[in-house]
């Protein structure tokens, strides 16, 4: 069986630098709020060209705390793309206010500005812009809307670890940014982790006291309530490992996304766009096709394994019925979430399983 995504063989490829992080940790004694932590906020900051990171324990931690620091809460409105993960939507929930659900653009499978513009009210307090699949959204167009509306700009970065557009990173182009370090991602640990970013010194300030429960510093002058959500020293010291090697990842993924273009031309398979002006990372490379489950169980009975991000959009979730506002049906986000079918294109994928995968799928679709 060919996976969908192999996490064992990154690990086995960096496996003495993974090991040595890890051992220096638990033999240091120091496993939260240390200094490995301290230093992979500052190299992630460096990296994204931010000025502030703040690691937290998971992407959804990293939502909920921005919101919070923003002082978004019950009776408020955030606009989310319907077409993302769940965590989006969870995030806005976990702070007491309610999704406005909005369409997706085809192009890039990100938030429509239009449909967003016509979604603002009275109760809109944010607008959050999923960078899906690995292309930043059309940022340019929802920073001006957000503008106008008087309200900030969230990133969920979570699977553009290295996007950018107009040469700006992704996770320095709203008010402030949140990512998701869950293993599968282009920049993944080894269980759950995140980190939000931003140029705003109160807004980090804010962050890093809200995920420690409210408390500034060591003391115990707890300032406000506050959960705890804060990202261990294995977690941080994994990722300082990986994080130097993310560039070369995401161009092993952006070849692979190429030998998949190109062995895919012509078939009927509708395939992802790179829109001018950014640099897509190919967190997934996803095809669109009114046959997928179909080829999808085609493909596994060759021994081939692929995935489905996501097979509902938001307001067709049991979860969110009646907690979210819907304010025009998102005919897109159902297309997709019916079409959209994902191929393997981890670093690690072997290229004899990549030509075999474009093989079949020629032969397919």
């Amino acid at each position: 069986m060919q996976p969908f995504h192999d996490l064992r063989a990154q690990y086995l490829a960096h496996r003495a630098e993974l090991d040595a992080a890890m051992r220096r940790v638990l033999e240091g004694g120091s496993y939260l709020l240390g200094p490995e932590l301290a230093a992979f906020e500052a190299e992630l900051a460096a990296w994204l060209g931010a000025r502030h990171a703040v690691g937290v324990d998971s992407g959804t931690a990293a939502l909920e705390l921005a919101l919070r620091a923003l002082d978004v809460g019950p009776g408020d409105e955030v606009i989310v793309p319907a077409m993302t993960a769940a965590p989006t939507a969870m995030a806005v929930l976990g702070v007491g206010a309610t999704p406005c659900v909005v369409d997706v653009q085809a192009a890039d499978f990100g938030l429509a500005p239009e449909a967003a513009r016509r979604a603002l009210s009275p109760r809109t307090r944010a607008v959050i812009a999923v960078h899906l699949y690995g292309q930043c959204a059309d940022v340019d167009a929802l920073a001006a809307l957000a503008r106008e509306a008087g309200v900030p700009l969230v990133e969920d970065a979570a699977q553009a670890h290295g996007a950018t557009c107009g040469g700006r990173r992704a996770g320095t182009l709203g008010r402030i940014a949140c990512f998701s370090f869950y293993p599968t991602k282009n920049l993944g640990a080894f269980g759950d982790a995140g980190a939000v970013t931003t140029e705003d010194d109160a807004l980090a300030e804010r962050v890093r006291r809200l995920r420690n429960y409210g408390r500034p510093g060591a003391d115990y002058a707890f300032a406000e309530p506050g959960p705890n959500e804060r990202l261990d020293e294995l977690q941080a010291a994994v990722l300082r490992v990986k994080l130097p090697h993310l560039e070369a990842w995401n161009a092993r993924r952006r070849a692979h996304a190429d030998a998949w273009r190109k062995g895919l031309a012509g078939t009927s398979l509708r395939l992802p766009e790179e829109l001018p002006g950014r640099h897509h990372v190919y967190h997934q490379f996803v095809v669109r096709t009114p046959r997928r489950d179909a080829l999808r169980a085609e493909l596994l009975a060759r021994g081939i394994e692929t995935g489905i991000h996501y097979p509902a959009a938001l307001h067709e979730l049991a979860a969110l019925r009646g907690r979210a506002r819907v304010p025009e049906p998102p005919r897109e986000a159902e297309a997709v979430a019916r079409e959209a079918l994902s191929l393997p294109i981890y670093p690690e994928l072997p290229p004899a399983h990549l030509e075999r995968a474009i093989d079949a799928l020629r032969a397919l679709a």
